[in-house]
């Protein structure tokens, strides 16, 4: 009987937290859109140094609201080899996506970090002033966004992709786009692959946020264990068929790979 309370107060307390997280950080989204960009933009005239400093504000802004969901209990998070992630430079990240906090938690590991937005999110009151200073890319025009991520890239950035596109419908196997192959095929950057577990499963598709799990959720993210290599005949082959191919590849790998978490 005890326990059975204990469990549904947890629970209880578990949707607050969260609840209050969440507020939290629609809140600092307003607050960095409305204060601390704008004040970025008037003291710092270069463009290219207000868009590094906006994101390494972002960076820390994140890692707090990380830091907030695991400490009010909300959800507990392991993240493995952190000098690691801090220490990626120019690299293609690609990660599996089982949660709504994902790119969250990527972002607060990793400084530097560039990342595709949905062209709907450049509209969304708490996020877009905040994608605007960032400079994130834009997946509405195809061939646009393949040049701005070669160019983030080449100047040193991590690219954060999600080659699922979406979140992963929790039970269904992983189901690559092609957008992710295309450019890793376009911009023959190095690959670092992430592997992200949220377990039981908490904040997916379709799930509302204070639909939490019956017991606390676990968030994991490591490095794969043996990195993605590119098919040998991979440069012989035409875009669109080296697209397909390594679309199928990067989804067998991955799905190897989870198989370990």
């Amino acid at each position: 009987m005890a326990t059975n309370v204990y469990i549904k107060l947890n629970k209880i307390w578990r949707v607050l937290a969260t609840g209050f997280c969440f507020s939290v950080f629609g809140f600092g989204g307003i607050v960095l859109t409305l204060l601390v960009l704008p004040l970025q933009r008037l003291f710092e005239p270069c463009q290219a140094k207000r868009k590094q400093k906006a994101r390494l504000t972002v960076h820390y802004s994140f890692k707090f609201f990380v830091a907030l969901m695991h400490y009010t209990g909300a959800i507990h998070f392991s993240v493995q080899d952190k000098q690691k992630f801090h220490d990626l430079k120019g690299q293609l990240v690609l990660a599996n996506h089982p949660s709504l906090i994902d790119v969250v938690v990527l972002i607060s590991v990793i400084k530097n970090a560039d990342c595709v937005v949905k062209a709907h999110l450049f509209k969304n009151p708490f996020m877009r002033g905040v994608i605007k200073g960032t400079g994130y890319i834009s997946n509405e025009d195809p061939q646009e966004l393949l040049n701005d991520c070669e160019a983030s890239l080449a100047a040193g950035n991590n690219l954060i992709i999600f080659p699922e596109g979406t979140r992963t419908t929790p039970g269904e196997q992983l189901k690559f786009k092609r957008g992710a192959a295309n450019i890793a095929a376009r911009c023959k950057a190095p690959i670092t692959s992430v592997l992200i577990s949220m377990k039981p499963s908490t904040l997916t598709k379709g799930t509302p946020w204070y639909c939490v799990a019956a017991t606390k959720a676990h968030f994991e993210m490591r490095f794969a264990t043996d990195p993605f290599t590119f098919n040998d005949t991979f440069n012989n082959e035409q875009p669109a068929m080296q697209a397909r191919q390594l679309t199928r590849d990067l989804q067998h790998y991955f799905s190897e790979e989870l198989r370990h978490l």
